[in-house]
């Protein structure tokens, strides 16, 4: 019987969401979570496949339950069991697939892997998987047998569930709160048909949702009163957010005149949909901190920044993905800007935003790139002086044009050449934070640990107080003045 779960997340904030919403419907079917020293009866595995090495860990994350809990259930889900490769990739645990979750894994004392490919499926499956495992013979549903259960499951003081079809499945719950987390996660949109040419979630995510703005506004009021102080607004690709695509071509768009008979150009228009939910998200009761992520330098417009400046609980940080300096680089990618339109970009941030957190995301030895191509990036990251940069070594994904693009960066040269960016992006980073000494900040207290409180200041650089008096609790925000840089975080003092 199936009493206990445990789930491994690996990957980006709309994964962790989406564990926190099996959390929840597991929860909701009468298990519990495992304690740390407890051996689960359930696991999930949530994987990532955005690089070789997020795959490598979803993995060894597979392995790993199957060897600590050789009588464990372990159900896969996540971006990798949707990967054209998912099966080379996963190995074994790929062809276990079809395997019944009501065969008992006790006889042969090896771990059942089940995969649960189909996202709208998610809920239903996994609750046959624990139905068929925990309820009276006379309760129990058809037997799990990889595919979508067909007929309606009614458990005694539980949810009906029905699994006919997608538009008929259940759907993973919304959240009441993001459980062992001071910050929530709250996803508002979901998919990718950009296609970068290095990128698998268009592969994997391809069919582009948004939320309606009362469901969202609905699910942060509860996340707010079960004692969140900061909600994260993300989405695959959440500059997208209310459109039927995340493609927004750099040219002005061909539109048909009927009167005409001929084409005339018009301006792609800015997505004002983002703006309207952040607006009314802010107004959310009793909520000190709203922070954004990851946003495209299209997305930001002069709507989006009038909400900004509109609301003083909407964290001045904005993570930008550039992925290149390099103009010839970033149209091998197929990203829709220049290095000029994303320094464009951040002069409106700062001409709107008092001293911006601006972070982002680079590529390094992206096929073909060269000296020179690495060279404007390093130099477009001095010009933004980014807060914070995420290095990424080249990593080419099957299925993905950049695969079979030439010539390759040798892995020496990424290997070294990410190590210059990276200690580029530390000093960038020190100077950043060094503006702010003597000021005061608002901190969220994320721990309190050896007698030091550490979290994340509005700008979301990392702030420690030792030894404060009295010490502030956890998921508190509390009120300091910056007093020293070090190479990793600020240390502060309580305001006195």
């Amino acid at each position: 019987m199936l009493r206990t779960f445990a789930i491994d997340t690996l990957g980006c904030k709309v994964n962790q969401y989406e564990s926190q919403q099996i959390r929840t419907l597991l929860t909701d079917l009468g298990l519990t979570a495992a304690a740390p020293e407890q051996k689960p009866d359930l696991t999930i595995v949530n994987t990532c496949c955005v690089t070789k090495t997020a795959s490598a860990k979803s993995r060894q994350y597979i392995q790993k339950a199957k060897k600590l809990w050789p009588r464990s259930t372990v159900v896969v889900v996540g971006c990798l069991t949707r990967a054209p490769h998912a099966a080379a990739e996963l190995g074994e645990a790929g062809q276990q697939e079809l395997k019944s979750p009501r065969e008992n894994p006790a006889r042969d004392g090896q771990a059942h892997v089940h995969l649960i490919k189909n996202r709208p499926a998610i809920a239903a499956e996994l609750s046959t998987i624990v139905l068929n495992n925990t309820a009276p013979k006379e309760l129990q549903g058809p037997p799990y047998t990889g595919r979508t259960a067909t007929k309606t499951i009614r458990p005694q003081n539980r949810p009906q569930i029905k699994a006919k079809n997608h538009s008929n499945l259940p759907k993973l719950p919304d959240l009441t709160s993001f459980a062992d987390h001071t910050r929530a996660f709250l996803k508002a949109q979901d998919g990718c048909d950009s296609y970068c040419t290095y990128c698998i979630i268009p592969i994997v995510r391809p069919h582009i949702e948004s939320r309606s703005i009362d469901s969202v506004c609905r699910e942060a009021e509860r996340l707010t009163k079960s004692g969140h102080k900061e909600i994260v607004l993300t989405g695959i690709c959440l500059g997208a957010y209310g459109r039927p695509t995340t493609r927004r071509p750099r040219d002005p768009a061909l539109v048909f005149d009927k009167k005409t008979r001929g084409q005339e150009q018009r301006p792609d228009p800015e997505n004002d949909r983002l703006a309207q939910l952040l607006d009314n998200l802010a107004r959310t009761s009793n909520l000190p901190r709203l922070r954004v992520s990851s946003l495209n330098p299209q997305d930001i417009t002069p709507q989006l920044l009038d909400v900004f400046t509109s609301h003083t609980n909407i964290m001045p940080h904005l993570h930008l993905s550039l992925q290149s300096g390099s103009n010839r680089i970033l149209r091998k990618m197929a990203r829709r800007y220049t290095a000029q339109d994303y320094l464009e970009k951040v002069q409106m941030l700062r001409d709107r935003l008092d001293n911006p957190a601006i972070t982002t995301d680079i590529i390094v030895g992206f096929p073909g790139e060269t000296d020179a191509d690495f060279e404007d990036t390093l130099a477009l990251c001095k010009a933004v002086g980014f807060a914070r940069i995420h290095v990424f070594g080249f990593s080419a994904r099957k299925d993905t044009p950049a695969e079979k693009m030439t010539p390759k960066v040798k892995p020496q040269t990424i290997k070294q050449r990410s190590k210059i960016l990276q200690n580029l992006a530390d000093q960038l980073a020190y100077d950043y934070r060094d503006k702010f000494i003597g000021r005061r900040e608002r901190v969220l207290i994320e721990s309190v640990e050896a007698g030091t409180a550490t979290g994340h200041a509005e700008r979301y650089f990392e702030v420690k107080i030792p030894n404060p008096s009295p010490a502030p609790k956890k998921n508190t925000i509390t009120e300091v003045t910056l007093i020293k840089n070090t190479p990793t975080c600020l240390i502060a003092e309580p305001r006195r």
